[in-house]
């Protein structure tokens, strides 16, 4: 080879290899430090976990108490596994009976507490999966018990059972007529796609039959438009439950075309700025609660480490920094609403912080009560084909999409959206969820128990303030005074806004009682200088021995 010519080569070569290791290097320091920035890492660590099981003898002292706490901590353990059999006998029954026939119950019945305790707690406090009916904010379940609701039906239920019991009904009654005939649309589609489109400032919108698929199909069109290949979510969001998005400890690693960075991060946004091969930039406007965390969930509570709270002036320059990135950079913003979506603000987190994506997707609540996913968008990234090159498409159809009932209880919920009666609800909202977190807050500091609350309006976690390895027995203690969770137990906590002041103190009695006889039956009585690292290092050493088979 010419001498001159392979110098050129040599050179091009150095700098193609020096401009890859800068954008490698750019990469890594946008990641967050956590295994949730790291997700190769975490299932490479989640599949040298082995299974264990607390010894019996030690079950009520993995944090090192004394014998005469340990014996405490078992009468109360006793008591309350007594109190739900005889409180819950129907609705436990037919929980056990159906256990083993439904493969979602077996993995939420598995997943409530730690493993190494997961055993002993199925076996002594059965948690029921079935209720008969619900009454405004009160669920009842089979043995007639009446409940407080705080798991907000994963975020379904913003306006309280009984709007949506109201808007399927409406719902109904508009296509009755029709029925459930597919493929054709009822004329009150057009009417959804008018309110949609104005409530959202987008274009045009396209329905689905989840909010997973709402988002799947988000990121296909950004992909398809952009001509670019990769996605970018950060560390510890969630967007549903398909591969590329759920990384995460224990999840199926995402395809190489995933990127996992550091929400508010400088870093982030440098790599943003310089690469050409994002598509996207997933945001989901919840993890302003808990930055770069998974969603909590009590069976991760080996310590008292959980952290979470909310700086919304911070998350808004964030948000607005983001999007003017990624626009000068030709990457689309994709808001997921799907959760959060109505909470914050009637037009959702684009109208509560001041910011317009290039595409939103919606869930949940939308659908009046009836499952659906909701895409919105700007005309040119909705698009599904491509006019010069007719055979060059980007297919999108579901059997099920725009089906007159959903699309009837859709119609009857963005109808109520418009009222004074919803409007009502929204004003002073913020103020009146910080004041009731206040409010719950002072009430355990009285109680003395190392239990406080973080919130995001009407999402909530409870954190624990002292090093402690039984935190997640509170969703039992509760339970046992008529306050209904979620299988994720402490980690969220979800109101609906139908609850009124007088129902919200009683939730604050309740809660303080359930902290106050959880502190009596000496479960955050830990031996002196117990840190959460020791905690951490006594499961890591117990992981350790299982897997050497010791």
């Amino acid at each position: 080879m010419n001498p001159i010519l392979a110098g050129l080569v040599g050179a091009s070569a150095g700098a193609w290899a020096l401009t890859k290791g800068r954008q490698r290097l750019a990469l890594s320091r946008a990641k967050h430090p956590s295994l949730g920035g790291h997700v190769r890492m975490a299932k490479r660590v989640a599949g040298q976990m082995p299974a264990f099981t607390q010894p019996a003898d030690a079950w009520f002292q993995a944090d090192g108490a004394p014998a005469d706490v340990a014996l405490r901590r078992q009468a109360g353990f006793e008591r309350l596994g007594a109190l739900f059999a005889e409180r819950f006998p129907k609705t436990l029954a037919l929980t056990r009976e159906t256990r083993t026939g439904l493969s979602d119950l077996q993995f939420t019945s598995a997943y409530r507490v730690p493993f190494p305790f997961s055993k002993r707690v199925r076996e002594t406090l059965g948690t029921g999966t079935f209720l008969d009916r619900s009454e405004g904010p009160i669920v009842v379940d089979l043995d007639g018990n009446r409940l407080i609701d705080l798991t907000g039906s994963y975020g379904v239920n913003l306006f309280g059972y009984e709007f949506y019991k109201q808007t399927i009904a409406e719902g109904a009654a508009m296509v009755a007529d029709l029925g459930p005939v597919l493929g054709a649309y009822h004329p009150v589609v057009a009417d959804n796609v008018k309110r949609l489109t104005a409530l959202s400032g987008m274009d045009e919108v396209s329905f689905h039959m989840s909010g997973t698929e709402a988002v799947m199909q988000a990121v296909r069109l950004a992909r398809y438009h952009t001509k670019r290949d990769r996605l970018m979510r950060f560390a510890g969001a969630y967007h549903g439950w398909w591969g590329e998005v759920q990384p995460g400890i224990g999840n199926p690693v995402p395809a190489d075309r995933t990127l996992t960075l550091a929400d508010q991060s400088e870093q982030t946004l440098k790599v943003l700025a310089t690469r050409n091969d994002i598509a996207c930039v997933l945001v989901n406007p919840l993890q302003a609660l808990h930055p770069n965390g998974n969603a909590p969930s009590d069976n991760q509570l080996v310590d008292s480490s959980r952290r979470a709270g909310t700086d919304l002036g911070a998350y808004r320059t964030w948000l607005h920094r983001l999007v003017d990135t990624c626009r000068a950079n030709g990457i689309v913003v994709i808001f997921d609403e799907v959760f959060m979506g109505f909470r914050l603000a009637p037009g959702g987190a684009a109208e509560y912080f001041g910011v317009r994506p290039d595409m939103v997707t919606y869930g949940k609540t939308l659908g009046g009560g009836l499952p659906i996913g909701v895409l919105a968008g700007r005309a040119a990234l909705m698009r599904r084909f491509n006019e010069e090159r007719p055979l060059d498409i980007c297919f999108a159809r579901g059997t099920f999409n725009a089906h007159p009932y959903v699309m009837g209880a859709m119609n009857a919920f963005l109808r109520r959206l418009e009222t004074g009666e919803i409007a009502a609800l929204y004003d002073g909202i913020d103020a009146r969820w910080d004041a009731r977190a206040r409010q719950l807050n002072a009430a355990l500091e009285e109680t003395g128990a190392p239990v406080r609350v973080a919130h995001l309006q009407t999402v909530w976690t409870v954190l624990y303030t002292k090093p402690a390895a039984y935190n997640w027995m509170l969703q039992y203690y509760l339970r046992a005074e008529g306050l209904a969770l979620s299988w994720v137990g402490t980690g969220r906590l979800i109101f609906s806004l139908d609850i009124d002041d007088a129902l919200f103190a009683e939730i604050v009695r309740r809660f303080a009682a359930a902290a106050a006889a959880m502190a009596a039956d000496g479960w955050w009585e830990t031996p002196e200088g117990l840190t959460d690292k020791a905690l951490r290092r006594a499961v890591l050493r117990q992981a350790v021995r299982a897997r050497l088979g010791r």
